[in-house]
This record gives C-alpha cells, sequence and structure tokens, in this order.
C-alpha cells in the first residue's frame, strides 16, 4: 500500500461528505433561518456552489492523480472515476451556469418564475454520491482486500 493509494480510499469520502453537508443540508436549510430571504438564501447558494464546485474540481483532480500513480486500479474504479467526472462536468458545466443565470435575476428581485434545473442538479449531486462512494468503497476494498 503506498500513500497514494491511502488517498485514493480516504479523498472519496471527503467529497462524499461535503455534497452530503452542503447540497442536502445546508441548501435545504438556509431557507427555514430567521431573516432569511429567498434573494438573500439565492445569492448564498450561488457563492457556496461555486466553492463546492470547485472543491469538487480540485479532489476529483487529486483523486485522478492518487489512481493513475497508486497501485490500486481496476476497472470499476475507473468506471466510478469517470461517472463522478461526468457528474461534476455536468454540475459546474452546465447546470450551475443556467442555475447561476436566474439566481441573478431573482438576487435583482425579478420574478424568475419556476424552475426545474434544480431538480437536474439534486439528481447530478445523487449520481456524485453513488459513483464517489462506490469510487471509495473499491478503492478500500483494492488497498485492504
Amino acid at each position: 500500500m503506498t500513500g497514494w493509494d491511502v488517498l485514493q480510499a480516504a479523498l472519496p469520502w471527503v467529497w462524499v461528505g461535503m455534497v452530503l453537508a452542503i447540497s442536502f443540508l445546508e441548501a435545504p436549510l438556509k431557507f427555514r433561518a430567521p431573516g432569511i430571504t429567498i434573494p438573500l438564501g439565492v445569492g448564498i447558494g450561488r457563492l457556496v456552489f461555486r466553492a463546492l464546485n470547485a472543491i469538487e474540481l480540485a479532489l476529483a483532480a487529486a483523486i485522478s492523480v492518487a489512481v493513475l500513480a497508486g497501485d490500486a486500479r481496476t476497472s470499476g474504479i475507473w468506471a466510478a472515476l469517470a461517472v463522478a467526472w461526468i457528474a461534476l462536468a455536468a454540475k459546474a458545466g452546465v447546470v450551475r451556469p443556467l442555475m447561476d443565470r436566474r439566481a441573478r435575476r431573482v438576487v435583482a428581485g425579478e420574478d424568475a418564475g419556476p424552475s426545474r434545473m434544480h431538480l437536474w442538479y439534486v439528481g447530478l449531486e445523487l449520481v456524485t454520491v453513488a459513483a464517489v462512494g462506490t469510487l471509495g468503497v473499491l478503492s478500500l476494498d483494492a488497498i485492504v482486500g
């Protein structure tokens, strides 16, 4: 077992934890805080999710390097990593920019109307958690088993 293998097995759990904590806990709860208006909550969300996607990109890159440099590589690990990258690219490169345009209008006080983009983003977050969790399990199995 190398240091790369340890990173490959540990970093997915950091990523999963961040997505679960931010997307499925912080995001919906912030709108229940006293004094938080929809425009204020949306403005906070823009900042938080931009930061989350940047950290996810760094984690995906670090995990990719660890997989390439380490000894724990299987076809399942490569497949889970590929799905994680695809979900991240779709979230950060397609869905979040569309949501961001709408969010800027909401923050400016416009009635932007209903949007299904949040459902797409949540769906991609579920794919991310499944793929990265699978990557974590397979990586642990590869270095321990």
